[in-house]
């Protein structure tokens, strides 16, 4: 159903939005800002370890009240040292690349010209998106995907229900942000909006440890799945982690977040001349 609703919201809007002129209500510009998550390894602050991250938006404006947004973001997320759980000490980098549709309701009548209309307006979103994810871990100077080593025993005869998580999931992105029409044909936004996921393995950590044995053996992950499920050794020569205690908490799911600026230019001044062009021929 999650993925079904971006297609119900565009077939009822479309036809509107282009019996009253798809160009002159729509919108073109590219976004940039920076991506923040929320998981096993920053369990603090949505604000903790920001990285940078852009894209692209377009959108539809119904009437001065609700628009459709659609678009893409691709950036990048991280978590770990320092470690809040002592002698676990794992962290991770993954790349996110997103595809969302979304509705956008303003709260002020917002004006696309000069009028009555206001040329600024608050305005809340929510929508659907899918997104493509790899977490990875550093050791010896080389980036690892953590996903084909199993890092919790995914895979394994000795854990059959655990398997390797998707690295294609999708995400509910929902938030607030703030309008400006800078001119007839410009608009500046400042937004920031969270993404629910489904998945607990943004960062590749949910459950428990399993030891040595099993990620080392015939079925397991190998050599580097033994390294990278437990670095607790890096911190203390003499520990290490019992199979069965908490790696992470898989009770919540992971989220992530994107605060950005963008600058969407009318389609209208962009691609109005190919009209002209056309009448023309």
């Amino acid at each position: 159903m999650r993925r079904i609703l971006p297609l119900l919201v565009l077939v009822a809007v479309l036809p509107s939005a282009r019996a009253q002129g798809l160009l002159a209500r729509s919108e073109l510009g590219p976004t940039a800002g920076v991506m923040t998550y929320l998981g096993d390894l920053n369990n603090q602050s949505m604000f903790g370890q920001p990285n940078l991250a852009g894209g692209l938006l377009a959108r539809i404006n119904i009437d001065t009240r609700w628009a459709v947004a659609f678009g893409g973001t691709y950036g990048h997320i991280s978590g770990g040292n320092p470690d809040v759980i002592a002698h676990r000490n794992l962290s991770f980098r993954s790349y996110i690349a997103e595809g969302f549709v979304r509705a956008e309701f303003n709260f002020f009548p917002y004006g696309l010209r000069y009028g009555t209309q206001k040329r600024w307006t608050p305005f809340l979103f929510c929508g659907v998106a899918l997104f493509k994810f790899n977490p990875m871990a550093q050791y010896g100077g080389t980036w690892y995907a953590l996903q084909p080593l199993g890092t919790e025993g995914q895979g394994t005869l000795a854990y059959p229900d655990r398997q390797r998580y998707k690295l294609l999931e999708t995400a509910m992105p929902f938030g607030v942000g703030m309008r400006w029409r800078l001119s007839e044909g410009s608009h500046l936004t400042v937004e920031y909006g969270w993404r629910k996921t489904w998945t607990d393995y943004l960062d590749d950590i949910s459950t428990t440890y399993v030891g040595s044995e099993v990620l080392g053996g015939e079925d397991g992950g190998g050599e580097m799945a033994v390294i990278l499920a437990d670095r607790s050794w890096e911190v203390d020569p003499e520990y290490v982690n019992a199979i069965g205690i908490k790696r992470g908490d898989d009770s919540l799911k992971d989220w992530y977040a994107y605060l950005n600026i963008s600058l969407t230019i009318s389609t209208e001044v962009l691609f109005g001349w190919m009209r002209g062009k056309t009448c023309e021929k």
